[in-house]
């Protein structure tokens, strides 16, 4: 995989958090029954760095919690190893509250439709809702994010790489041509 550009630097990904984290304020009307589902793996980061945000803005700790999807994957066969799952980590109930999922990347669209199923097993939620940091097309299915931070127009001879500092050790966002 060769590195074509950077197309999110440190400062830029902090302002991108900054603007989704408002437009997660304004959407909902405030942060009331707001909760933040990060999807593992950088989904989680993310999400607690826009709950830090709202914080800031608001004076308001909104919930955090992991969510792994990968029982809900529709790439699994019977054939395949069986996957490690992580442990849940909701210190809360979806029930009744308004649902972000919080993501690094969307494409496709089958993480963010895995996520949901993840969530309507967990309660119904008031609302299920969708904050990535980089949408970069190539949807397979009817689904869209309602707060993105960066819109990128990839080829699928591409890859969009994330890093966070919790992570990798820096935060930046790469697009990789595939080889």
């Amino acid at each position: 995989m060769k590195i074509k550009s950077r197309i999110l630097a440190q400062e830029q990904i902090s302002r991108t958090i900054r603007r989704i984290s408002h437009e997660i304020i304004e959407r909902n009307h405030g942060t009331e029954d707001v909760v933040l589902l990060g999807i593992r793996t950088r989904g989680v980061p993310l999400a607690r760095r826009i709950a830090a945000r709202i914080l800031e803005i608001e004076g308001v700790k909104v919930p955090v919690g992991e969510l792994d999807i990968t029982l809900y994957r529709d790439d699994l066969t019977s054939d395949q190893e069986q996957p490690t799952v992580a442990p849940v980590q909701l210190p809360f109930s979806v029930r009744g509250a308004i649902v972000v999922l919080v993501d690094d990347v969307l494409f496709t669209g089958r993480t963010v439709r895995a996520a949901m199923d993840a969530v309507i097993d967990l309660g119904r939620p008031k609302r299920i809702q969708v904050a990535v940091l980089v949408d970069r097309g190539h949807r397979e299915l009817p689904i869209r994010a309602d707060c993105v931070g960066k819109n990128v127009p990839t080829s699928r001879q591409e890859n969009v790489l994330v890093r966070l500092e919790e992570i990798d050790g820096s935060d930046e966002v790469l697009i990789a041509q595939l080889e």
